[in-house]
């Protein structure tokens, strides 16, 4: 077992819990101590010094989500913001942002390559083929590269069953959506397999034109070629269509009218990513692996938020756009563990390429704006029409072949039996060989550095333990950022293009403390973390009056707070309590944003960071009766607190509390099950913003009203 365990596939590819000779979801629990993304190997909690949570196979079954929100939400100190159709951004250490602030691993492996960010990157996950969530909170780059600074996502695939199993299921609601979803795998002599997947349709739904489509399909293959050696191939393929409602003015939404101002935004991925692993254990101590990679993501949209409408210059008309951005990957990456029984050292030590051109084009659409009654100057939309496509007025048309490569090594020592010290860097280089076809120059961008970090477990007793850490976050601006032509410049303003060159990667410094504590034989468990995180030249995003965004890469950010979470088990493990949230302050200490007096807008030091609740928090009781074994229920509340809407505090959004019902069921491998999301039919919204002018008006990301989810599934395993 000790030698499955370090060995088990790529880059924490290891889903502990997916032990097939578990014979019951209570024996999975007890792995929940073992992390693998945080080290790069299974480790125990006791010996990572970082704030990490893990979402269990149990968790992810019960939820029976529709999109990975409703999972991830779960973690203490996350709250995964749902723009709809699987749509999203994130808020992890940082404001609710579409920020390049976070890391998305897929078994380990980032699901986009550095240098090209996307916030919706989860939308390509298949929910059926997850074992296991694992969530990093704070930087990470010192193992994981660029973009793990707020927080870093590695979901965690369900492995080939030593047994034949088959899972097929449906579920709907009242607001036309459905899904289909099959599973099935086994091993058979030295190979085995797993396959899964979804097909998911939304039509005719509480909000107008909000329609989508999703495909999913993976499949995993594995062939033990001896004892000691392991191939293993992954590839996973995606198509994703969805009509893009985009938000609402105040007064539809405190009316309750869901209508679009839009009948022609829409957002489409596709996406296939496939891989080949090679794993061999020299010995109980040595352990290595190599992996070769393709990735080919082709998404193309006409954005609703790309709309920008002034109603104080010209009213009645408005500009949209459409864009594509497609890359390829090609890349591999190669690590060993090595474990030394002088002071129980562990090193791991890794290597990664990736290559990955990309081209991205957009230009510019004409609009009608049709307006709502009001008062000059405050008016609303009513609904835009698409007056003239302007494909010849190009708002960004570039190509760029980027280069990734990076080292890292991280050392863990445990000099006497209570202490466990670890270390660890990384050096990136990101360079990107572009043509900008809108200024006709060529020429490279590189964004290098190194990132380090340490940190130390102290576990005095066998049912506590505390850590203290220091890391290092870095994130370069996104290839896409640089090359869009700034506000003004370019297209139909008769004056030359501008662009973003010069903005500069974002760097953190965070320091932290945290610990556990487990009492009853585990049945009573508590972790919390305090951290303060610095941030310099930290990409922001201003809204303008049109709505439009100008970039900035300057000053400085203050990030601290206190996550806490735990769970409490009683009445013979009939009862579980889980609670979470965090308490946390964003704040602008120096960021001058324009040098112009006539600006509106010059700074913001000591502002609060729009989109940052104070309080956020997600907690559940559930039930699970010995007089009626295989059933299940819970309740689950969901909070989130008041925060500034525009970046110079003026106002704020009241935030929201709603709960959520969960009850299933399952007779002879038959489980039937029921969601109540929105129990009391509260009227909120996921995200309020607005611009920075007095007469910039909110726009609200509305959520749904209550919504009954139905599901029936049927589980078939030849397991004992």
């Amino acid at each position: 077992m000790k030698k499955i365990l370090f060995s088990l596939l790529l880059l924490g590819q290891i889903s502990i819990a997916q032990n097939n000779t578990k014979k019951d979801s209570s024996k999975t629990e007890e792995l929940e101590t073992i992390f693998i993304t945080a080290n790069r190997s299974a480790t125990h909690r006791k010996e990572t010094p970082a704030a990490i949570s893990k979402l269990t196979a149990k968790t992810i079954n019960e939820t029976k989500a529709v999109a990975a929100y409703e999972i991830i939400n779960k973690t203490p100190g996350v709250t995964m913001v749902n723009l709809g159709n699987e749509q999203h951004m994130m808020s992890i250490r940082q404001p609710m942002t579409t920020n390049a602030y976070y890391l998305y691993l897929e078994d380990g492996l980032p699901i986009r390559p550095m240098g090209i960010f996307n916030h919706n990157a989860l939308l390509e996950i298949n929910q059926f083929n997850l074992q296991s969530i694992e969530v990093i909170k704070g930087p990470a780059s010192s193992l994981y590269g660029p973009e793990a600074v707020g927080g870093t996502v590695n979901l965690i695939s369900i492995h080939p069953p030593v047994t034949p199993e088959f899972k097929f299921g449906i579920q709907a609601d009242q607001w036309g959506y459905k899904r289909i979803q099959v599973a099935s795998g086994a091993t058979v002599g030295k190979v085995g397999f797993n396959i899964a997947g979804i097909s998911s349709l939304q039509e005719n739904g509480w909000m107008t034109y909000s329609d989508y489509k999703k495909d999913n399909i993976n499949v995993r293959i594995d062939y033990n070629i001896n004892n000691k050696t392991r191939l293993i191939s992954n590839t996973m393929w995606g198509k994703y269509y969805s009509d893009m409602s985009g938000s609402v003015n105040e007064a539809a939404f405190y009316n309750r009218t869901y209508k679009s101002t839009t009948d022609f935004t829409y957002r489409k991925s596709d996406a296939l990513r496939t891989r080949l692993t090679l794993e061999h254990d020299w010995n109980d101590n040595a352990h290595s692996y190599l992996t070769v990679y393709h990735r080919d993501n082709k998404l193309g949209q006409n954005p609703s938020y790309g709309i920008k409408w002034s109603p104080t210059v010209n009213p009645t008309t408005a500009k949209g756009e459409v864009n594509s951005n497609n890359f390829k990957s090609y890349g591999a990456i190669g690590q060993h563990i090595q474990k030394f029984s002088f002071l129980n050292t562990k090193i791991v030590v890794g290597a990664l390429y990736d290559y990955s051109p990309v081209t991205y084009w957009a230009y510019l659409l004409e609009m009608k704006a049709n307006l709502n009654p009001g008062t000059p100057g405050k008016q609303t939309v009513n609904y835009y029409e698409i007056t003239a496509e302007r494909p010849d007025v190009k708002l960004s048309d570039y190509t760029a072949d980027i280069f990734n490569t990076a080292g890292y090594t991280q050392v863990s020592i445990n000099p006497f039996e209570k202490l466990v010290i670890t270390a660890g860097a990384r050096y990136d280089n990101l360079k990107a060989d572009y043509n900008n076809a809108l200024d006709l120059s060529t020429g490279t961008k590189i964004y290098d550095k190194p990132t380090f970090k340490a940190g130390a477990n102290y576990n005095p007793v066998s049912f506590t333990g505390i850590y203290g850490n220091y890391s290092q976050g870095f994130a370069p601006p996104g290839i896409t950022s640089i090359f869009r032509a700034k506000t003004g410049t370019g297209g139909t303003s008769g004056k030359p293009a501008a662009f973003y060159y010069n903005l500069e990667p974002a760097t953190f410094n965070n320091y932290e403390i945290g610990g556990w504590l487990s009492f009853f034989q585990g049945k009573l468990n508590f972790d919390y973390a305090v951290y303060y995180m610095e941030g310099k030249n930290e990409l922001l995003s201003i809204r303008l009056p049109d709505n439009s965004t100008d970039y900035r890469s300057a000053g400085e950010t203050r990030h601290k707070g206190i996550e806490f979470g735990g769970n409490f088990k009683f009445l013979s493990d009939q009862l579980n309590i889980r609670f979470g949230g965090t308490i946390a302050e964003h704040t602008f200490i120096d960021f001058k944003v324009s040098d112009f007096p006539t600006d509106p807008l010059r700074n913001l030091d000591g502002k609060e960071m729009p989109q940052a609740p104070r309080w956020s928090g997600n907690s559940e009781i559930s039930y699970y009766p010995n007089w009626l074994p295989k059933f299940r229920t819970s309740i689950e509340w969901q909070s989130v607190g008041k925060y500034y809407q525009d970046q110079i505090n003026t106002v704020k959004y009241v935030g929201y509390d709603i709960f959520n019902f969960r009850a299933g069921y399952e007779w002879k491998g038959i489980e039937i099950y029921g969601n109540i999301i929105n129990l009391t039919d509260k009227l909120y919204a996921y995200n309020v913003t607005r611009g920075n002018t007095a007469t910039s008006q909110p726009t609200y990301t509305a959520a749904a009203p209550r919504t009954f989810l139905i599901g029936l599934q049927y589980n078939f395993s030849l397991r004992k």
